[in-house]
């Protein structure tokens, strides 16, 4: 761990109109932390970048750069983040590849411009493309992608799925995720058995809350997706969207809809929503929310039994990666993204009651211990299973007499860090709840130093690999651009198919009523 972020500090962002490059200042305003830029042209721009200082400087001290790409693809022209592909001013690697499968969707959303109908052409690429993509990221070096997450527009709209998770897996990759709003899930009946048994390891499933006027997508569904999901013993994370005023009083009826399913639900991944498109600052105080107030309301909505000191950033599992990296010499996987990209924590379920781990696990002892022994085995030649069992003791991290009763922690913590057994950390999984949050930006809290430690990406057909706050950001350099390159017009491809779009929409979601 560092020292904490001093502010006020500089940065690079983008301004919202014209995107021209701008010099940006992150700072201190009635307890949040505000982000202001100029443009020339524009005028100012202010905005929340975190709407809690201290919950900012306590993530701060567990920021860390990766790898970088020693292979880069594209060379850094055009300047960050306008050389996006992975260039060398990259400093992570992809920890998960995004792979949009088609633009098509069986839902008619109100706010959704991004799907085939609206964007004029169809995109889908081949199964070909698919598999090139996937052995891009995997040879990228120093440390390949293991990790594949298959989305769209509808993903389960593709007839030959089941063959595109096939050969993904058949590519080495470990970790196969089926992003999804679950309609088909719930339809077909054995369809959740199909798409495990061709390799998905976890569905991601849309879930905006928990009644119809928050989530009049897919609340009809979940009983059925649910039923069965489980009766494939196929793990689920739910992942709601949260906008401010619309369903973030639902925080805490989410987690505990979750908690009740927990044999099925493996976590939350609650994504606070990215404001795109042209908002007037009026209307973006309205529906902005940030990580820090998730958290709050998370803990108001739980009455604090899940609270803000629980939770930590993502980059704060580095020292697993570099303990494990003392022991094989090799470099590891390593979740280095920007500190204020997510927090996360995890949760039992004991007597009714949920428990965060870190009420029995002293997490910052823990990763300090970690990278104290990374390098007195980094510079001693101790590496046999019977000499690192005499100097590591993780037992002195866990508080024995709050633990769960049902799960022996120091044993799963050795097993993976040391073993590099994970088969007990499958049973970590099947007993707890993961509670995440990842805020992906928009051309108003734009951070380029964000969008250079970026660790999800998107494949392209044509050979680039994307971080997820260019591709989705700037959609008319990568995203749009890619996709209307690659696709057909709609025309040709109901010509070619013999089907028509609008045939296939399930449910029209229409802009709900102030």
């Amino acid at each position: 761990m560092g020292d904490e972020i001093k502010l006020p500090y500089k940065t690079r962002s983008l301004c919202p109109e014209c995107l021209k490059v701008l010099d940006a200042e992150v700072y201190e305003e009635n307890g949040k932390v505000m982000i202001r830029k100029t443009c020339p042209e524009h005028g100012e721009f202010v905005d929340v970048y975190w709407g809690d200082v201290e919950l900012f400087k306590k993530a701060s001290r567990f920021r860390h750069d990766g790898w970088g790409i020693w292979n880069p693809i594209t060379k850094n022209e055009n300047g960050c983040p306008f050389s996006c592909g992975l260039c060398n001013m990259h400093k992570s690697h992809t920890a998960l590849l995004n792979i949009v499968l088609t633009n098509r969707c069986d839902l008619a959303c109100w706010y959704c411009f991004f799907y085939a109908k609206r964007a004029g052409y169809v995109y889908e690429p081949t199964l070909d493309q698919i598999i090139q993509m996937v052995r891009t990221a995997k040879n990228l070096k120093p440390v390949g992608c293991n990790a594949v997450q298959l989305t769209g527009g509808e993903p389960t709209l593709r007839d030959d799925l089941i063959d595109i998770i096939k050969a993904i897996k058949a590519e080495g990759i470990d970790h196969v995720q089926l992003n999804t709003n679950g309609i088909r899930l719930a339809l077909e009946k054995d369809f959740a058995l199909k798409v495990r048994e061709a390799g998905v390891n976890t569905v991601y499933l849309s879930f905006d809350g928990v009644d119809e006027k928050t989530n009049p997508k897919n609340i009809r569904e979940i009983p059925s997706i649910l039923e069965n999901c489980r009766r494939a013993e196929l793990g689920l994370v739910l992942v709601p969207t949260v906008i401010k005023t619309v369903n973030d009083h639902q925080l805490g009826d989410i987690i505990r809809f979750a908690a009740d399913n927990i044999d099925v639900v493996r976590g939350v991944n609650i994504q606070p929503v990215s404001l795109v498109g042209s908002m007037p600052r009026k209307e973006r105080e309205r529906y902005r929310i940030t990580i820090p107030d998730v958290i709050k309301r998370i803990e108001e909505q739980t009455n604090g039994e899940i609270a803000r000191e629980d939770f930590y950033p993502v980059p704060c599992v580095t020292p697993i990666s570099h303990f494990v990296e003392a022991l094989t010499g090799r470099p590891q996987y390593e979740f280095t993204c920007h500190f204020a990209c997510g927090m996360a924590t995890y949760v039992f379920k004991e007597n009714g009651k949920l428990i965060p781990i870190t009420r029995f696990v002293d997490v910052e002892g823990f990763f300090e211990y970690l990278d104290e022994k990374a390098e007195e085995i980094k510079s001693s030649r101790i590496k046999s299973l019977r000499a690192l069992k005499s100097i590591l003791d993780l037992r002195r991290f866990v508080d024995s007499k709050h633990a769960p009763k049902s799960l022996d922690v120091s044993r799963i913590l050795f097993d993976v860090l040391v073993r590099h057994d994970y088969t007990t950390l499958g049973e970590f999984h099947a007993k707890t709840l993961f509670i995440g949050m990842m805020h992906f930006q928009d051309l108003y809290n734009y951070d380029i130093e964000r969008v250079k430690r970026c660790v999800i990406h998107y494949g392209t057909p044509d050979g680039r690999i994307i971080p997820f706050c260019a591709f989705n950001v700037l959609p008319e350099i990568y995203r749009d651009k890619i996709h209307e390159q690659f696709g057909i017009p709609v025309e040709e491809w109901e010509k070619k198919t013999g089907k028509k779009l609008k045939d296939e929409i399930y449910r029209v979601v229409r802009r709900p009523k102030d």
